[in-house]
């Protein structure tokens, strides 16, 4: 098996054997598929697979922006909610767990975005 440590020396050089790997429609539209995917070529893609090397997924940037984006806005959220409930003498008459229960919501909602955030990062 060739060490990954010399994959840039074998990069260098020119590939010259071609190897004809017969597939149905389907499964060439998935392999293109899942090649795009990971920012690679069909083969690439198809070379690393049967090297035994881990094929890096690629997230789009623009999504994981998005998810931040989402959760900072929670954050802001979470901020004036409290800042209008302890401000606002109506909000005196009701009880701390109803004025926790939606910070408490919007502190889950941020907890499962990071989480999904960090396993996308990984």
């Amino acid at each position: 098996m060739i060490d990954r440590k010399n994959l840039t020396t074998i990069k260098k050089e020119r590939r010259e054997k071609k190897l004809r790997v017969p597939v149905l429609p389907i499964e060439e539209a998935e392999i293109k598929n899942k090649a795009t995917d990971a920012g690679m070529t069909v083969a690439e893609y198809l070379r690393n697979l049967g090297m035994g090397y881990q094929v890096p997924s690629i997230v789009d940037s623009r999504q994981v922006d998005s998810l931040l984006k989402i959760n900072g806005d929670l954050g802001r959220l979470g901020g004036l909610l409290k800042l209008w409930l302890t401000n606002d003498k109506r909000t005196k008459l009701i009880g701390k767990p109803e004025l926790h229960m939606p910070l408490d919501s919007i502190r889950n909602t941020q907890n499962t975005m990071l989480d999904v955030i960090i396993k996308l990062k990984k």
